[in-house]
């Protein structure tokens, strides 16, 4: 058995070993310390099991583990050129919640889109990277001083975040990264959180990049859009994915957890569910049977829901009790992003929004107008570096108009939705301390009678929507919202001030 850095459970151990089996085929031997040189592939590996069984301890363990042997971690922020021989590690996630999940766990997690690209850093500034990552002496930079080095040193020390820590010093982001770059070569090794949510065109560009991959899902959750209710580890042999069953997290006495789990007794109707749930409201506080949608948690945590058309009325309602004008967006309110619209010939500019952050499905907070028709400034929730101004496309849709009321939209840009109101499906990936889950629409889900991957959906909903939940679940079971008990607020994004993403058409 492997000597292992914490106490594991037999599972936990058992997966454990047979990464690190994987790692050895590959060249990287933990038990003795030993990197040998890029060999082989390892392939491709699934760690999967429910929430609560231990994935995220697995995860952060092994990063860990290979940190201490040596091999370099890459992000999605910084990359040395000095390559050689050297073994690399990349943590990844969907989306930019997940990954941001991990880095408060001290795990130093990118997204996937951040890690396609890569960052072409100033010269000048590119010598201040290197030192901060061990690779050479403290440069001199005219306008830095040694209390501003010693504040950027210390901030990666702590937090390992390249722009963090010139930020620290005094640095915009538009004043060290030039651009960015599709990646033209290969990394190493590659982890990937929250893998149910892959499609096989991402899981084929990472099977590009990494030669030993290590997906981490769970298979209870609901898969991605158009793959009929299958995920991308699901086709894997049997010998390549590692099962976690017991349920560490239980131990602790996790209300939201035991309702989750409970999902999988078959003979539980939605009936007897939601009996469970208002039980466990009585007797413990961080479950809520709730009677209204709270409005004031919806800026920064949105109402899950099944279907659109309920999405669509409470973001209308949300706005009508904010006093919020047709015509125009308020500060404050919350956005998702819903794609790039532009040509081909504009990749570039694609590529400088995606690598902020700005990919589908980012939640977004409206700071106000930009300084050019069609610009917004925004925050980016979960990103590494936040703050943005970029040209903009917002759509406000309407209870029962095919068209949505665009408020204002630059030509081409980053487009948005609403993100009052999420479906569960695009909920996935991210998670809000205070979770608030539409009972109503699940009932509908319930009553239909759909059946995915061999389990009613309404379950599999459930589950994706309560497992959302870090600290409090409201379950909410009627059609009301409460009044807003204080206005839209931004003031406590406003730390840092907002590179401005060039959306510039050049003219032909």
């Amino acid at each position: 058995m492997t000597s292992l850095p914490i106490q594991f459970s037999e599972d936990q151990a058992a997966a454990y070993d047979s990464v690190i089996e994987m790692l050895r085929h590959a060249g990287i031997d933990l038990d003795d310390g030993l990197l040998q040189p890029p060999r082989g592939e390892g392939g491709v590996m699934a760690l999967i099991g429910k929430a609560g069984s231990g994935k995220t301890l697995l995860l952060a363990e092994l990063y860990k583990a290979l940190e201490q042997a040596g091999v370099e971690v890459v992000s999605g922020d910084y990359e040395s050129r000095k390559k050689g021989d050297r073994r690399t590690l990349a943590i990844l996630a969907p989306t930019n919640k997940a990954a941001s999940v991990l880095r408060l766990r001290g795990v130093p997690a990118t997204t996937i889109h951040r890690i396609l690209y890569t960052p072409m850093y100033d010269p000048e500034y590119e010598r201040l990277a290197e030192w901060l990552t061990g690779k050479g002496d403290p440069p001199e930079i005219e306008g830095l001083t040694e209390e501003a080095l010693a504040r950027a040193a210390a901030f990666y020390e702590r937090n390992k975040s390249i722009p963090g820590a010139l930020a620290s010093a005094g640095l915009r982001g538009s004043d060290f990264i030039t651009g960015w770059k599709r990646r033209e070569e290969p990394l190493d090794i590659g982890f990937v959180d929250e893998s149910s949510m892959l499609d096989e065109r991402q899981f084929n560009d990472l099977k590009e990049i990494f030669p030993n991959l290590l997906l981490f899902g769970d298979p209870a959750q609901l898969a991605p859009v158009n793959q009929s209710g299958s995920m991308v580890f699901d086709a894997l042999p049997e010998e390549r994915k590692l099962e976690l069953h017991r349920i560490h997290r239980q131990d602790a006495d996790n209300p939201i957890l035991d309702l989750a789990h409970a999902l999988a007794d078959p003979q539980l109707t939605f009936q007897d569910f939601e009996r469970m749930i208002e039980d466990t409201a009585r007797r413990d506080e961080r479950v809520v049977w709730g009677q209204r949608v709270e409005v004031d948690l919806m800026a920064r945590s949105p109402v899950l829901v099944w279907r659109n058309a309920t999405r669509i009325k409470l973001i209308n309602a949300f706005r009508t009790v904010h006093g919020a004008p047709e015509d125009e967006l308020m500060e404050g309110e919350p956005l998702i992003c819903d794609g790039i619209e532009l040509p081909m010939k504009h990749r570039k500019k694609r590529l400088d929004l995606e690598a902020r952050g700005l990919i589908k499905g980012a939640q977004v907070i409206y700071l106000g107008p930009g300084r050019k028709p069609g610009f917004s400034r925004l925050h980016v929730m979960g990103a590494e570096d936040p703050q943005v101004s970029a040209a903009s496309i917002v759509k406000i849709e309407k209870p029962e108009e095919e068209e949505p009321f665009i408020p204002f939209a630059a030509r081409m840009g980053a487009t948005f939705l609403h993100g009052a109101a999420v479906t569960i499906h695009k909920a996935q990936g991210s998670q809000w301390a205070t979770t608030q889950v539409f009972a109503p629409d699940l009932f509908v889900a319930a009553r239909m009678g759909r059946v995915e991957a061999g389990q009613p959906l309404w379950k599999r909903l459930a589950y994706v929507a309560i497992t959302r939940a870090q600290e409090r679940l409201i379950w909410v079971v009627r059609n009301r919202l409460a009044k807003p008990s204080a206005p839209l607020r931004v003031d406590d994004l406003r730390g840092v001030p907002a590179p401005t993403l060039k959306l510039e058409i050049e003219s032909e």
